[in-house]
């Protein structure tokens, strides 16, 4: 049986797209967030993201009828009667703990509880419910609706049913699944691309290249659409910090400490796109500076 409606918990960057491409697909969705400004400005991005890609012949229907079917919701009560739930909020295990105990709590006993998490073990966030069977993980990548892998992750006491429902839950939202089969703290492709950006950050670090000549060469000699820097931006180094500090807790490999210029950078307050300043500098609408 196909999915028929959801809840994502978390409005940012990451929420918003998987809210907007599940709605795409024709599921009905309730988003939700502890802050309201977050949840008007993310209805706002993706109105504006779903009339791009329709405009651009890239997604076919009406955009007012796909942004419908996103339903802000407060709180958790709505949870009741939906299919699946993704919780999207930053990388901080005891607030994803707290929303898996709610959801756990409130769901029907049927409701797969996912996390879109980079990096925490899910078997650590499943562990707080009382049917540790139906939570996985199912992370996405950013931008979401652009990017097409979708992770799903078995944590130690996921059934085979919760992995075969939440792969056919990706296929249903046209996306491709990665399917992990051991809860290893960076999963798949981050335990392979969290090594290269930390070297990339180093060699900024040492003065051996610049940020820009970096991304230049990665686009121009790697086939990247984005360069490691404009990612990080992206995503927010916030959120890259976290993910990499998890990495390092749960395997105490030093590999994937944050290297000294990204701690700096979180501390000042130099995030990316959200707050104006990261690797590079932004516009106030988001386009980078020359």
């Amino acid at each position: 049986m196909s999915v028929q409606k959801i809840m994502v918990v978390g409005s940012g960057l990451m929420g918003s797209g998987i809210a907007q491409v599940c709605a795409q697909a024709g599921i009905e969705v309730l988003l939700t967030d502890a802050c309201e400004e977050a949840l008007d400005k993310a209805v706002q991005n993706i109105a504006w993201s779903v009339g791009k890609l329709i405009e651009k012949g890239k997604l076919s229907g009406d955009a007012e009828t796909i942004v419908k079917r996103i339903r802000v919701v407060k709180g958790f009560e709505s949870a009741r009667g939906i299919d699946l739930a993704i919780e999207a909020v930053f990388e901080k295990i005891e607030v994803k703990q707290e929303i898996f105990k709610i959801l756990d709590e409130t769901c029907g006993s049927d409701t797969l509880i996912a996390s879109n998490t980079s990096a925490i073990p899910i078997t650590e966030l499943a562990s707080v419910t009382r049917n540790p069977e139906r939570v996985l993980g199912i992370h996405f990548f950013s931008p979401v609706p652009m990017m097409q892998a979708v992770e799903v992750i078995r944590g130690i006491c996921t059934s085979d049913e919760t992995m075969s429902k939440a792969r056919a839950f990706v296929v249903q939202i046209g996306k491709e699944p990665i399917m992990v089969n051991r809860d290893v703290a960076g999963f798949v492709i981050n335990r392979i691309n969290f090594p290269a950006a930390i070297e990339a950050m180093r060699l900024v670090e040492e003065g051996v290249a610049t940020v820009e000549d970096i991304d230049k060469g990665l686009r121009l000699g790697s086939g990247r659409k984005m360069g490691i820097f404009e990612t990080g931006d992206m995503v927010g180094l916030d959120v890259t910090y976290g993910a990499l500090m998890a990495t390092y807790k749960e395997t105490g490999d030093p590999r994937f400490y944050p290297p000294l210029l990204l701690r700096r950078k979180v501390k000042a307050g130099h995030l990316g796109r959200k707050t104006g300043k990261g690797w590079y500098e932004y516009n106030e609408d988001g386009t980078k500076k020359v």
